[in-house]
């Protein structure tokens, strides 16, 4: 019987050689322009290289009003999400109702569209001449309609929610999938009402999901620029839009290097911050479940 010699793996080449070309390609296309903006931040017009220009713009009243803008707003909108996103899975996964398959379907859709496209539905509906008010003049004949609020940080927030929401549905809908249903109906036969099987059934699965959409939704309101753009909201500015602004309209390029700095800083941080303290909860939930 003769017998199979397997082939001694190559020697000469390590493997260390095969992560070179990913990780080239990722220093070529991420990192080098990474490593461009830091250093331009740190290159005033004045010439040389100093941190002069991280005092003057971190001082400034403009960049400390933008990043308590930047802030709240993301915060508000996971939020919202969160509390939004989990009640509407909440609906489509376990309260059977005509469409909804086809419902869950359209949120894989809608994760496609750009932001600025939500946006502009919004102003069409609820904007200064839009449906909503449009039927107030025509009822009432005034020369004004009472909505105007799209321009204000409440019309950001509401965009920012009704575009993101998805983002959250997604996950929580993958893993109510994946829950038993028998656990459920045992909890139901035993007298638990729904809040309850809500609370402890449930939820403690949907955590984990939860926390991927919430830091993926965080992450993404940090640095949205469009859905500020197109509402037109001219006194609320966050980081992405005092980029753009001293950057494209003031000329101020190792300024907008600076705050771009800082909003990946407070993004990674943010980012870092929202896992671990969603993790904790989760974990705690667990223990508590056990």
């Amino acid at each position: 019987m003769a017998s199979v010699t397997l082939a001694a793996p190559r020697r000469g080449v390590p493997r260390w050689l095969w992560a070179l070309p990913p990780v080239a390609g990722l220093g070529l296309v991420f990192l080098y322009p990474m490593a461009l903006v830091v250093w331009q931040s740190v290159s005033p017009d004045s010439g040389g290289h100093d941190l002069s220009g991280y005092g003057t713009v971190l001082a400034s009243t403009g960049f400390q009003t933008a990043l308590l803008n930047t802030v709240w707003i993301a915060a508000g909108s996971t939020v919202g999400c969160l509390v939004l996103g989990f009640a509407l899975a909440l609906v489509i996964a376990f309260v059977p109702f005509p469409g909804g398959k086809a419902l869950s379907r359209f949120i894989d859709i809608f994760l496609a569209f750009p932001s600025f496209l939500i946006t502009l539905a919004l102003l069409f509906v609820y904007g200064t001449v839009g449906i909503v008010n449009g039927i107030w003049t025509d009822t009432t004949g005034a020369a004004h309609g009472p909505v105007d609020f799209l321009h204000t940080p409440w019309g950001v927030l509401l965009a920012e929610v009704t575009y993101f929401t998805p983002f959250v549905m997604r996950p929580l809908l993958a893993a109510f999938s994946q829950i038993d249903t028998a656990q459920i109906e045992a909890a139901a036969s035993l007298g638990a009402r729904a809040p309850r099987i809500v609370r402890q059934v449930i939820l403690p699965e949907a955590l984990p999901s939860l926390a991927a959409g919430g830091s993926l939704v965080l992450v993404m309101c940090l640095n949205e620029f469009g859905i500020i753009l197109f509402t037109g909201a001219k006194g609320v500015t966050t980081l992405p839009m005092l980029v753009y602004s001293k950057a494209i309209l003031d000329g101020d390029y190792p300024g907008a290097c600076v705050v771009a700095v800082v909003n990946i800083a407070l993004s990674v941080a943010l980012y870092t911050l929202y896992r671990v303290v969603l993790a904790r909860g989760a974990g705690g939930a667990r223990r508590a479940g056990a």
